[in-house]
């Protein structure tokens, strides 16, 4: 049986210029491409993370049961090379029309120079970082996330009993800061008592490190966990085995946390990849950029698990409905972390507002240094 994971990389590699000068006897042995759309989905690493990957690769079981669409996906793809050689592969040896690549690292060089060396095919990449001068059959997807986030902090400012709670995330850049403040709006709107201490990691997958700091966490009395790294699988798991409350990431942990899981801050790539497909389908051209928040079904919240109380429920079910119509999460008074004021008493941010794109700070409550 010809296995395609292994034919891509080792296969481009040995011919240096992708298909350039195979003999035809060759190319008859591959596999024939697929009638209708073909989308090829690269990961940074297992799709069964519990996080980051997890959340494409349930979006591409999705894709897979549109008509007319095959999907072919690969693992535990570096952030090197191997991007390019592995989506050369997909378009040469599977026909693929349509790429998400889904990691961070996979955009520039290597999204960039294959778009422009196949302008044929789209390419899409799975952070806001297209702008118009790149290739124009390339561009971005992302998920307001921070609005699940939100809707996890109303829910666990009701369940804390200590007041304190802990985040684990992996670098201060602006996508997770926002988070940590949408999270501890959250939990202030419900209990202004309540406090927030975050301990970054450093990078987006450190198990051990992950681990730590949320032992650190609980140490220092926080009784509810969540956290922004790539694969939140060991946070939730250490934070269960210490009976410690947790809201999830990325993707449902609640499988891993069957006492103490409340609720959990999903992207829903599901939308975006099926219109994306139906799109190129009807001969639609894509957007070059694309985002949103609950308003266009781009994130969810994980369903509540045994951590959650009736009351929580309720709060978060409504704080929901409400940003799904516009209700601004940042309404005033709020200061940043230092003091200094963010936005005014009586004043708000639109959730989409573009001086949120640039969150350079915490706010007011949140302890810890970003520097």
């Amino acid at each position: 049986m010809f296995d395609r994971r292994i034919a891509r990389r080792s296969f481009l590699k040995g011919t240096g210029a992708g298909f350039v000068g195979i003999s035809t006897g060759l190319l008859t042995a591959l596999p024939a491409r697929a009638e209708g759309l073909t989308v090829g989905i690269l990961y940074v690493g297992a799709k069964d993370d519990f996080g980051w990957n997890q959340a494409h690769a349930v979006a591409a079981a999705a894709l897979k049961q549109v008509p007319g669409v095959t999907v072919v996906e690969e693992e535990n793809v570096p952030e090197t090379v191997a991007v390019a050689q592995s989506m050369e592969s997909m378009i040469n040896i599977d026909g693929a029309s349509l790429i998400f690549a889904t990691s961070f690292g996979y955009y520039n060089p290597f999204v960039v120079d294959t778009a422009k060396k196949y302008p044929d095919v789209q390419f899409r990449h799975a952070a806001p970082l297209w702008t118009d001068k790149d290739p124009k059959n390339a561009g971005s997807y992302f998920g307001q996330l921070d609005q699940a986030h939100y809707v996890d902090g109303i829910a666990a400012g009701l369940s804390t009993k200590t007041n304190k709670l802990g985040f684990v995330a992996a670098k201060p850049i602006g996508t997770v800061l926002r988070n940590i403040n949408s999270f501890m709006l959250g939990v202030k709107k419900v209990n202004p008592k309540a406090t927030l201490q975050v301990i970054f990691t450093g990078d987006w997958s450190m198990p051990v490190r992950e681990a730590e700091a949320t032992n650190a966490l609980i140490d220092a009395g926080a009784d509810v966990i969540t956290c922004h790294v790539d694969g939140p699988k060991v946070v939730i798991e250490t934070a269960e085995g210490r009976g410690v409350k947790t809201c999830g990431h990325n993707a449902s942990q609640a499988p891993l946390a069957p006492k103490g899981f409340i609720t959990g801050a999903e992207y829903k790539w599901e939308t975006i990849y099926k219109d994306y497909a139906a799109k190129i389908t009807a001969g639609t051209e894509l957007p070059n950029f694309i985002g949103g928040g609950f308003d266009l079904d781009f994130v969810q919240n994980t369903p509540y698990g045994a951590g959650a109380t009736p009351e929580a429920i309720a709060a978060a079910d409504a704080a929901r409905a409400e940003v799904k119509v516009g209700k601004p999460i940042f309404v005033g008074p709020i200061n940043k972390q230092d003091g200094t004021p963010l936005v005014a008493a009586g004043a708000s941010l639109d959730n989409y507002a573009p001086e949120l794109n640039a969150t350079d700070y915490l706010i007011e409550g949140v302890s810890g240094s970003i520097t």
